[in-house]
């Protein structure tokens, strides 16, 4: 497949290097032009032969991958376009691909604001769960995706033939491929990846003017404020984009909170405590669940959603024919 990755972040930069790595013919670009010399750099430093790029000469092909100097050169000629870029600069580059026939995806944090962009585009709305608190195409690394999951949005208005298209090509990737639609992507991504961001930050508080809690920080300090390292534009951007559920997160967590914080003013906190924390304990010790045995299931719309609502992922589309996993009762899948 001809591929066009518009930003090379850690996700776009990454995903330019797998899709290289996979054979398929890439060429990406970054506004920065210090992340294109880096792209440039690292692909000649990989020892892979040089070729030439009939399509434009605003395209310089270096070893596995070309690097464009605009995004309608990245974009000539591609079967499909990765928006790789923040939700802000989303519309920037959509003005470069006006006119653009092939199909689009993003790999963009929030879904509903990006689906509402991309409305009457021949569109895939997607988002690996992947990533680190580093950034940068520096940062990048072909092996990212394996084994992650990779929301694949399926809405009324999707192409179901484009839809399997992109799996085919995420699966092959690595990837576990959830078919979700926006809505149900961004209120669910709230909880387990844009509130943990904020409360990472604010716990990371705790170091300012405090020399000592620095020093004795261990590994549940290290755990649990990790994604606070990442860059604040980037989880501003998620988190901003994704406002309402975002707020409706944060006040259950308040909540939860607030409970703990009762408990302990309470003449028996251990206690009270003990029963509260019986149950978050169980659930996260029951994560993740052990996958099922594998299945085919229908290459129809309605059966692959009740598929990702359930918690299931498709592992392969081969031939039209999808096949899927779903979650084992237990972490051992039995």
């Amino acid at each position: 497949m001809n591929v066009a990755v518009i930003g090379l972040g850690l996700i776009g930069g990454s995903l330019l290097r797998a899709l290289a790595a996979h054979g398929h013919r890439v060429t990406g670009y970054d506004a920065d032009p210090h992340t294109r010399d880096a792209a440039r750099a690292l692909a000649e430093g990989a020892g892979l032969p040089r070729s030439a790029d009939p399509r434009t000469r605003a395209v310089e092909v270096t070893g596995g991958w070309a690097v464009a100097e605009s995004v309608p050169a990245a974009a000539a000629g591609a079967d499909l376009v990765v928006l790789a870029v923040p939700l802000p600069a989303i519309p920037v580059v959509l003005a470069g691909l006006a006119g653009h026939p092939g199909l689009i995806t993003d790999v963009t944090s929030v879904q509903g604001p990006v689906r509402e962009l991309l409305r009457g585009r021949r569109f895939v709305g997607g988002h690996p769960m992947a990533g680190k608190e580093s950034s940068g195409f520096l940062a990048s690394d072909p092996s990212l995706f394996d084994g992650c999951a990779w929301v694949l949005c399926l809405e009324e208005e999707t192409d179901l033939a484009d839809w399997l298209a992109l799996a085919g090509l995420c699966t092959a990737l690595g990837a576990r491929v959830v078919p979700v639609t926006a809505a149900e992507h961004d209120r669910t991504v709230a909880g387990i990846s844009h509130v943990p961001h904020l409360l990472a930050a604010a716990l990371s508080t705790v170091l300012a003017g405090n020399p000592l809690a620095g020093t004795l920080a261990a590994g549940s300090f290290r755990d649990g404020t990790r994604v606070a390292g990442t860059r604040p534009e980037l989880i501003a951007a998620m988190c901003g984009g994704n406002a309402p559920a975002v707020r409706e997160v944060l006040a259950g967590i308040r909540a939860e909170l607030d409970a703990y914080a009762g408990d302990l003013a309470a003449e028996d906190p251990i206690a009270l405590l003990t029963e509260r924390l019986r149950e978050p304990s169980d659930l996260r010790r029951a994560w993740p669940p052990g996958p099922g045995e594998p299945s085919g299931v229908p290459a129809e719309r309605g059966e692959l959603l009740r598929l990702g609502r359930a918690g299931g992922w498709v592992t392969a589309v081969r031939d039209g024919e999808v096949v899927a996993m779903r979650p084992g009762t237990d972490r051992n899948g039995s």
